[in-house]
């Protein structure tokens, strides 16, 4: 008799572990809010050999780790199911496969429910108007087939909506879409600043409703004897030591918002909408993961660059261990001759334990104007761990 277990996937809670596995960057799609940047993650596909020897970097505590097979769109790359086998036969905790829903090289008849634990799809409208005008025409009825076909091969499920202006309106709808689905699993994401929405910078702020952009002041205090690279450029309205030694080819935003269309939602807008979605599809059965964003007066900031262990690998050799700084140069890790060897410093990894006003640190460098002050220069409110999240079910 078979023993049955409950299938995990990617976990964002403290002391969690998870490898996410960008195999290639090539994708058939080029959605909106894309955070994959070619010219700083790498242009080539893994071979298979090298997605052997990369995975077998962390067998020591695979039986620990949740891997994702990312891309791009991971079922383009030809080997994928060679990747599955090989991260099966070493342990890993679990294995998911987070694709846009084409399945290429007919990757759901190659694989088993047994070999994958989940297969993550990511929607980000729950109609095809909505969804399409982000991601590309056709790609909705594209998506829901995929899922379709996917449980009814017995694979488990889940769902990535990466919530916008432009689609948190439908956002409600998705519970009833989901259980339609069978999904197991629905993920809520913030839209986050790198990638294809990074070069639409200047419309992605909402307005600040407590100062504007210009009467913003800064609160970041780095030890004066932070030495970082000389090619770090960061934003024109961040006041740091004046020994701070950052590298010039870190080129950060000045992050200014207009009075234009705006990608990402106020405070306001995802503390009314979100949680109460979220509330809605867990009492249908479904668990939910989604950012707790902004932390509450008095809740004290976590980095899970300290409590957890995240690695996301690129095909460029690249490891970070946080995603919001992906679009820089600033990688705590590098796989070279395929050992995985710590960076010159200064590094992300030197920035994790700092406390500031704001929250979270990498969201005061990479993404300052999403935050807003009183008129003493104080924040109005702190800025949540992305890799921490609320779950609920």
């Amino acid at each position: 008799m078979k023993e049955y277990y409950e299938k995990k996937t990617v976990a964002f809670s403290k002391d969690s572990s998870n490898l996410f596995f960008h195999i290639l960057t090539k994708c058939n799609l080029s959605c909106k809010h894309c955070y994959i940047n070619p010219g700083q993650h790498g242009e080539n596909t893994l071979s298979i050999e090298t997605i052997r020897q990369w995975l077998n970097l962390f067998a020591e505590k695979c039986s620990q780790i949740n891997v994702i097979f990312l891309g791009g769109e991971p079922t383009l790359h030809p080997d994928l199911l060679l990747a599955i086998k090989e991260a099966r036969s070493l342990g890993f905790k679990s294995i998911t496969i987070d694709t846009n829903g084409y399945l290429f090289h007919d990757i759901l008849n190659k694989i088993s429910p047994d070999e994958v634990d989940f297969i993550s799809f990511s929607l980000d409208g729950a109609t095809e108007k909505t969804n399409d005008s982000i991601r590309g025409k056709w790609c909705y009825q594209t998506v829901i087939a995929g899922v379709k076909k996917a449980v009814a091969a017995g694979f488990s499920t889940s769902m990535i909506y990466t919530v916008s202006s432009e689609n948190l309106h439908e956002l409600s709808m998705m519970p009833d879409l989901v259980k339609e689905l069978g999904i197991q699993r629905f993920f809520i994401q913030v839209i986050g600043i790198r990638g294809n929405s990074a070069e639409t910078l200047s419309n992605f702020y909402p307005p600040s409703s407590e100062s504007s952009y210009s009467e913003k002041k800064n609160n970041l205090e780095l030890p004066d004897n932070l030495n970082l690279p000389d090619n770090l450029d960061l934003p024109d309205n961040l006041d740091l030591p004046d020994n701070l030694d950052l590298p010039d080819n870190l080129d950060l935003p000045d992050n200014q918002p207009s009075d234009k269309h705006f990608l990402q939602l106020s405070m306001e807008q995802w503390l009314e909408i979100v949680p109460k979605v979220a509330a809605r599809v867990a009492k249908l059965g479904i668990t939910v993961t989604y950012p707790k964003v902004f932390l509450e007066h008095g809740e004290p900031f976590q980095c899970a660059g300290v409590v957890a262990d995240n690695y996301f690998i690129f095909p460029n050799g690249r490891v970070y261990r946080c995603p919001i700084c992906e679009d820089y140069p600033v990688h705590s890790l590098e796989i070279q001759n395929n050992t995985l060897v710590q960076t010159d410093k200064i590094n992300e990894a030197d920035l994790f334990g700092l406390e500031i006003p704001e929250g979270c640190v990498m969201n005061k460098l990479i993404q300052p104007g999403n935050i807003s002050y009183h008129g003493d220069g104080t924040p109005c409110h702190r800025i949540a761990c992305c890799m921490l999240k609320e779950e609920i079910s």
